[in-house]
């Protein structure tokens, strides 16, 4: 009960005059056809090989198909050193689940393997295997020999998989960002540990977030609070100028030297929080804790959309809003592009995991009141 790893043994006892020789192999099959899903959220579905030299490696549905090198089918050099796993893994992984083969540590000179099959004309006949065999072992008549290996099938929950194998905690696959994702995850546990609410771990995870970049979003607040200033005089040089863009140019530059303005100002600061800020959305994305997770009223579930789009909505108006705060684009056809973005996002969000807008939501609503407590200390200091 409570564990998902499953040991599982081979006993070959020779009976014979003659002496048995043979490997093990263990190996892992799906199709293509998908169940259920958002169509909005690509996760990774397919293959994965962990060895200590190589590390984690994704060898996709398509690549199988594609006569993978190490098709056992199709290269019967088995011995391939790119095959070889030694003491490694071989697993399926989709969304939240995944099940992996992992040999003894004792193990070595596995090589993985393997093999797609499809019956001609016939849709969702796809077969997508992936194996692993030990090295030829021989048993003398009278002899017997034991093959043992660890079968993982279950959820992706890291605590759980980081004792099982080295390695096999990257099925929880934040992709480029894991070296962000993986403490921002640690401090989302730590919190629900603390509130026992994965929501509210949501929650205070976001305002720790944008505590710890409050002086450059202040930085980046200012900047745009400045620009919004002078807007009224941009655009008089956009008109004055509109048929010569080197003096329209000349003449922005004069304004901002003038006015003690940097252009960039107010994005520089915000590029470099960008990417903690989509590492914690892989992380919310990918976490199989979220599934089933409740958090209050009508939300009984983080991991499926709001059932009354109420938090998409939320969104939808908090970016409206956020927007009013920025300075608007002097080019018209930018500002109504700009105009239209918080209805496309509240459509596209509608169909996003609730935990995931949640999310969303209180970042926006953090930054409105920090923007507008910035604008409004930088237009009393004007």
């Amino acid at each position: 009960r409570d564990s998902y790893a499953i040991e599982v043994v081979h006993r070959v006892e020779n009976g014979s005059e003659q002496v048995w020789r043979g490997s093990q192999y263990r190996q892992l099959q799906r199709n293509h056809l998908e169940e259920g899903g958002n169509r909005f959220l690509v996760t990774y579905t397919g293959a994965v090989v962990y060895s200590p030299a190589k590390k984690y490696q994704k060898i996709d549905l398509e690549s199988i198909a594609e006569v993978h090198r190490c098709d056992l089918a199709k290269n019967k050099n088995k011995k391939d050193p790119e095959c070889g796993i030694d003491s490694g893994w071989v697993a399926m992984i989709e969304h939240y689940f995944l099940s992996a083969w992992i040999p003894p540590e004792t193990a070595t000179a596995n090589t993985y393997y393997t093999h797609y099959e499809s019956a001609a004309g016939t849709t969702g006949s796809e077969r997508y295997t992936i194996g692993i065999t030990s090295s030829p072992q021989s048993v003398s008549p009278g002899q017997s020999l034991t093959f043992s290996s660890l079968l993982y099938v279950g959820p992706k929950e890291q605590q759980r998989l980081e004792k099982i194998a080295p390695g096999l905690k990257l099925t929880v696959d934040y992709g480029y960002l894991t070296v962000i994702a993986q403490p921002l995850f640690w401090l989302l546990d730590k919190i629900h540990s603390l509130v026992g609410n994965w929501g509210w771990a949501i929650v205070l995870v976001t305002l720790l977030i944008k505590l710890l970049f409050y002086k450059l979003a202040e930085t980046s607040y200012r900047s745009m609070a400045k620009m919004r200033q002078v807007q009224p005089k941009m655009m008089a040089i956009r008109e004055r100028y509109a048929d010569d863009r080197q003096r329209q140019s000349q003449a922005m530059m004069e304004l901002y030297k003038k006015e003690k303005i940097n252009p960039l100002g107010g994005c520089l600061p915000m590029l470099i929080q960008i990417p903690v800020f989509i590492a914690l959305y892989w992380v919310l994305l990918e976490s199989v804790e979220l599934r089933q997770a409740p958090f209050i009223l009508w939300i009984q579930d983080l991991s499926v959309k709001d059932p009354y789009f109420v938090l998409p909505v939320i969104m939808g108006v908090s970016m409206y809003f956020q927007q009013k705060l920025n300075p608007a684009p002097l080019d018209p056809v930018q500002a109504k592009v700009f105009a239209v973005l918080p209805f496309v996002f509240t459509v596209f969000f509608a169909f996003f995991p609730a935990g995931l807008v949640l999310y969303w939501v209180v970042n926006n609503v953090l930054t409105i009141a920090q923007q507008w407590f910035i604008t409004n200390k930088v237009l009393k200091e004007k």
